[in-house]
């Protein structure tokens, strides 16, 4: 009887293991699939699940190029978010923005002609040469330069392509006489930009994507490098009125109101 009643309940537990592995959606099997949980994870603004996904439709398929450009996209956006105070945070960076290199550098040799691959190579790059010397970082911002031309000239409506050229300029502008000729004895030539390019990409970035924070940011950054406060503090005020589209969003919005602080004290 004893025997009988522990069978029974076996049967049930094993019924009720069924009904509930019946209830639990189904796991993404294929590449596609495994794209779209990511797409949809990074939508929601979770960059960490959104990459694993990522990775997961890279081991059914290495040579995707959608899965590895925005693998790509995920390793930068969750290396951005590791906290600034941990000392173990820079080493980390640079491995995983090493990681996205790599990862660009497949998907543009998967697909040279899309401009994605081009444009998060380009930013890969940008984001591991602050973490290396200035030689280095003179270097690769000629490479950096480049990838993004690529994006653009591929895909003329890649607003991020020319808010990445518009940083580039305003980088290279900063560079006075003195440093720059400095740095040339040191490090070599050091390339050339110019507040009014960085000024007139910023705003073709903003032109293609009126509603992104960072478009405004950076281009009132550029206002304020060239002297013009009052339209910094338009433009950090757009940034603030700005609704929240990505990840990263809402530190964009606290740069800004930052910056405003810091104009409205200058007054």
């Amino acid at each position: 009887m004893r025997r009988e009643v522990m069978i029974q309940a076996k049967r049930y537990w094993f019924l009720g293991v069924l009904l509930l592995l019946a209830s639990l959606p189904a796991w993404p099997q294929t590449v596609e699939e495994q794209i779209a949980a990511g797409d949809q994870y990074y939508a929601q603004f979770d960059d960490a699940k959104a990459l694993e996904a990522y990775l997961r439709a890279l081991e059914l398929d290495a040579n995707n190029y959608e899965a590895l450009w925005k693998a790509a996209r995920a390793m930068i956006d969750v290396a951005d978010a590791l906290p600034a105070k941990d000392p173990a945070t820079a080493e980390k960076q640079k491995k995983m923005y090493q990681e996205a290199e790599n990862y660009a550098r497949r998907a543009v040799k998967a697909n040279p002609d899309d401009t994605w691959g081009h444009f998060f190579l380009s930013a890969a790059l940008g984001k591991r040469a602050l973490l290396l010397g200035k030689k280095e970082q003179i270097a690769m911002s000629r490479q950096v330069k480049a990838e993004i031309e690529k994006a653009i000239g591929l895909d003329p409506n890649n607003d991020l392509a020319y808010h990445a050229l518009g940083r580039w300029h305003r980088r290279m502008a900063e560079i006075g006489g003195v440093k720059r000729a400095l740095g040339g004895l040191l490090y070599g030539d050091i390339p050339r930009g110019t507040f009014e390019e960085s000024e007139k990409n910023l705003k073709k970035a903003v032109e293609l994507r009126p509603n992104y924070t960072n478009h405004y940011l950076e281009l009132g950054r550029t206002y304020l490098a060239m002297g013009k406060k009052d339209l910094a503090a338009e433009c950090f005020q757009k940034c603030l009125d700005c609704p929240v589209t990505t990840s990263k969003c809402e530190l964009y919005k606290q740069e800004a109101t930052e910056e405003l602080a810091k104009l409205k004290g200058k007054k």
